[in-house]
């Protein structure tokens, strides 16, 4: 016997992703920075500690592109990296 399920109904209200999830970058908007911060994490026998700069260049690309929310650097564990503007993929710093 199979259940019948109703997902037309008017009371399925969609909400946005539980705090902590990570949305897939399905148009590969930060795809360079990712593969910068794994080529690191390669090179540094996956030590993150001698990468946090491509992570935090990383997290700040998925927050601009709404990919994640939007949280200061220091909540992310980045406080003591002051430069803060993001960098686009090819290294040069935005304008």
């Amino acid at each position: 016997m199979s259940t019948a399920m109703n997902f037309s109904s008017k009371s399925f209200q969609p909400r946005p992703p539980d705090k902590g999830s990570f949305p897939l970058d399905h148009f590969g908007e930060c795809t360079a920075f990712k593969e910068r911060f794994m080529k690191c994490l390669k090179e540094k026998g996956f030590d993150n500690s001698k990468c946090r700069m491509q992570s935090k260049e990383y997290l700040e690309c998925r927050m601009d592109h709404q990919l994640m929310t939007k949280e200061p650097l220091e909540k992310l564990g980045f406080k003591d990296l002051k430069d803060s503007s993001p960098k686009q993929a090819n290294g040069n710093t935005k304008l």
